[in-house]
């Protein structure tokens, strides 16, 4: 079902952009531009390619929202892929000392003067 839609969404889209492609500029885009002569000359192709137009957009995001729908309900839900997890290290606790009375063992002297402040 979902692969017979997505042909025919195809279809719809690529008859849409045929018929947007046919119809006549006007000039002006959305203003009302263009010279008298040139909105009144064919005016029937014009008004079957403008229904055309508006039904093949009707059409097409009817099928967009369908779809959408129909993939989240028919898909299974999305595991995460694992294998490429890095194994984390196991650490050891650390070892308690024998007698925590006794201080810690001095560091060693490197030949190094502290700094006087």
């Amino acid at each position: 079902m979902l692969t017979f839609l997505l042909v025919v969404h195809a279809l719809v889209a690529a008859a849409l952009v045929a018929v947007i492609l046919m119809q006549r500029s006007e000039g002006g885009g959305l203003a009302s531009g263009g010279s008298p002569a040139g909105l009144m000359s064919a005016r029937g192709a014009a008004d079957f390619l403008t229904r055309t137009t508006s039904v093949l957009a009707a059409i097409f995001i009817i099928l967009s929202i369908g779809l959408a729908a129909l993939a989240t309900m028919t898909a299974a839900p999305a595991r995460i892929d694992t294998s490429l997890k890095r194994a984390q290290p196991v650490e050891a606790p650390a070892a308690a000392p024998a007698n925590p009375a006794t201080p810690a063992p001095a560091p060693a002297d490197n030949g190094t003067v502290p700094l006087a402040r």
